[in-house]
């Protein structure tokens, strides 16, 4: 297992499409704090669990954090911290660390829109680059598509924010499909992201009843495969 795995699952990864199946529309929830848990698969076996938790910080402010934990062996941490502005979310900070036995990983990100530019820092790493408006990270990226879902529609590409870069990342809709998972079967959006790289494919089963939250990722990178699917839910639903 490499250490881009659960960043590969995590929403780090964000998520999109090019429209909203309009058979899914759906009363259009506010952002509210939720706790969603997921069992992680490794080339198709149980390697461990997950979970997505969004809490409020303040007024305006919030704290976007993902979890995944494959028993001793590996662990990784997301943190997205941003504020909203009608339905746009605006960046403040991100960081992951992740650790494989005794190998581990870092890398933060602070937006700073005032000076027009952005701070990484991946390892011992540390850059500076332009920044860009609606710039995103991996992490709330995936809650900025949900927030597109349920107002305006969504974009043709998003920028997402890496160590090195704002780049623009395209989504594809390919689809619905019901999805049974240990919480219920729920009907879904079917999401993939464009990959530049060969032999890679993510998709997002995305369910309209819990506020388009992720309810099964997978993703495949040449001969491995990762995926999560939902186990438990606390939070809006409709």
């Amino acid at each position: 297992m490499r250490l881009n795995t659960f960043r590969t699952v995590g929403l780090v990864t964000g998520l999109g499409t090019s429209l909203l199946l309009s058979a899914f529309a759906s009363s259009a929830f506010a952002m509210s704090p939720f706790q969603a848990s997921y069992q992680f698969e490794y080339n198709g076996k149980n390697m461990g669990s997950a979970t997505r938790t969004l809490t409020k910080t303040s007024a305006n402010g919030w704290k976007y954090v993902f979890a995944a934990k494959a028993g001793v062996i590996a662990s990784a941490t997301e943190t997205s911290n941003f504020s909203l502005n009608g339905h746009q979310i605006v960046s403040d900070s991100f960081s992951r660390t992740s650790k494989i036995l005794v190998h581990s990983n870092t890398m933060s990100i602070k937006f700073n829109p005032s000076a027009k530019t952005i701070n990484t820092v991946k390892d011992k790493e540390k850059r500076s680059f332009a920044w860009k408006s609606g710039a995103l990270d991996e992490l709330n990226a995936e809650l900025q598509i949900r927030e597109d879902l349920k107002s305006s529609g969504l974009k043709s590409s998003y920028p997402l924010t890496d160590a090195k870069e704002v780049e623009s990342r395209q989504f594809v809709k390919s689809g619905s499909e019901k999805i049974t998972t240990k919480n219920g079967t729920y009907d879904t959006v079917k999401v993939t992201i464009k990959h530049k790289k060969p032999g890679r494919e993510t998709i997002f089963w995305l369910a309209p009843k819990l506020d388009y939250l992720p309810v099964k990722v997978t993703h495949k990178d040449k001969s491995n495969s990762y995926g999560l699917l939902l186990t438990g839910y606390k939070g809006a639903s409709n």
